[in-house]
Parts: C-alpha cells; structure tokens; sequence
C-alpha cells in the first residue's frame, strides 16, 4: 500500500478530538488526506486536533462543530465540507454509552444515544454519499462495536443504536455497490465493530467492576475482559485506525456490506 494514496482526498471523521476518532484521523492524515476534524470540544482541543493533523501529514486540517443529537447542526456541517471539497471519506465514530437497566432508561437517555450513534450516521450519509456518487470513489466507515453483533445486559440503548447502524451500513452497502469502477476505488460503506479498546467511553465501566470487586483498574480490566473477550487484551485505538486507513484504500472496492469485529474472539464464541 503506498504510503500517500490518499493526497487529493478530503476525509471527516466525527468524534475526532480524542480516542479512536484522534487515531483514525491521524491515520487518514498520514496518507496524505486532508481532515476534516469533528468534536465537541474546547478551542484549545479543536486547535490542538487540527496541529496534530498537519503534524503527521494532512496537506489541511479544518475543525467543524456540531451536536449529533441535532439534526439541523448535522446538516448544516456537512454543507461545510461540501463547500470544503469533502468527504470522499466518512467516518462516523461519535459515540456516547451509558450503562443502565432496560426500566431504568430515561426517555432522554434513550433519545440521546440513538440520536448520536444511529441518527446522526443517518444524517452524515444521506449528505455525503450522493457527493461521493458523482466522482466514482468513496468510503463510510461506521465505528458501531461489538455490541452491534451481540447483546450485553444494561446496554439496551447503545445496542439498538449499534445493531442499527449496522443494518444501516448495509443498505447504504447495497444502494451504491454498483457505483464506481475497480480502478477508481468504488464506492462502500462498512462497519468496524471493536471490542474492548482503551478509550474513556470505558473508563465508567472500569471504574464501577474496580469497586464491585475491590480491586485495582488493572484488576478491573482483567474481569471485564475475563467475560467476554477470550484474548484478554484490549485493542488500541491505532489498530482501529490502521483498519480504516487500508478500507480507504482503492484495493478495498469489493470490501463492502462488512461488520469487521476487532474483538479478541468475542463474537466467535
């Protein structure tokens, strides 16, 4: 894979001023693309995002806000980076969980993470796939999660939203597989699915299992992971953004309708 394929290329990835969206980002940048960086964040995270962007490569780097829970910000940043040039790469990884039993769910709470995690998805694609229709190339990458592919107790919120997004990819996958061409990339959409990776979105979770079993965040770790995920290791937000980097590349054209798991063996069981 050469090493600037995506030069000439303009990617947005939502949710990118820290954890697996930060490592996506500088992924994509590495290769040559410009970022369109997204996040709810202060000015001196959305500055700092952006430098490390043009650090490790990005020809451009720009910062974009908007509230997924807000349709209209959604709409209104993707006509943004419309008129930026992009995306010919999305990547839709804002996310938010929050563990609770299916009778005590809030209206909100539900309404909160299916907004960020499915619905804005829903918005960022019926905006940029039509863009990407037009050129022949194009890529969706949707961060969903295991939780996508299987169930979990006190995630009945987070798991709809993902078990959506997938079915969402997938439809997406089927309306644009035809266009394109080998040669110039094609256009697809998939979803990774991660398992447990070392980023705050689990760091409640760890907390809450340290004081259940009284024991240490590594002990913490290893409990949670001892259920679930036979290799007993957490990802890195980077593995995940080595995954995005080689979907984007033209090689991948064929690669589409997928819900790659990066879980340790999880979903195998």
């Amino acid at each position: 894979m050469q090493e600037r394929f995506l030069e000439g290329r303009t990617a947005l990835v939502t949710g990118s001023v820290q954890g697996i969206g930060l490592a996506i980002a500088r992924a994509l940048a590495s290769a040559g693309a410009r970022v369109a960086v997204h996040g709810l964040a202060t000015r001196e995270q959305a500055d700092a995002a952006v430098r490390t962007m043009r650090e490790v490569g990005a020809p451009d780097a720009r910062f974009f806000g908007a509230d997924m829970r807000k349709p209209n910000a959604i709409e209104a940043m993707m006509e943004s980076v419309i008129s930026w040039g992009g995306p010919d790469i999305l990547v839709n990884n804002a996310g938010i969980q929050q563990t609770a039993s299916l009778t005590e769910v809030t209206q909100q709470l539900w309404d909160d993470i299916l907004a960020v995690n499915l619905s804005g998805a829903f918005h960022t694609m019926r905006k940029a796939l039509p863009e990407m229709a037009k050129t022949g190339y194009g890529r969706v990458v949707n961060v969903a999660s295991v939780h996508g592919l299987v169930a979990s107790v006190n995630k009945a919120p987070y798991v709809s939203a993902k078990f959506g997004l997938v079915g969402l990819s997938r439809v997406a996958a089927l309306e644009y597989a035809a266009l394109g061409s080998r040669d110039g990339g094609g256009i697809t959409v998939n979803c990774i699915c991660p398992g447990w990776t070392e980023t705050a979105i689990i760091e409640p979770q760890i907390t809450a299992r340290a004081a259940e079993i009284g024991g240490s965040r590594d002990d913490a770790i290893s409990s949670l992971l001892a259920e679930k995920q036979p290799s007993r290791r957490t990802s890195r937000p980077e593995e995940i953004g080595a995954l995005v980097l080689w979907l984007a590349h033209p090689t991948a054209h064929n690669i589409t309708g997928a819900a790659i798991p990066i879980d340790g063996g999880w979903t195998a069981q």
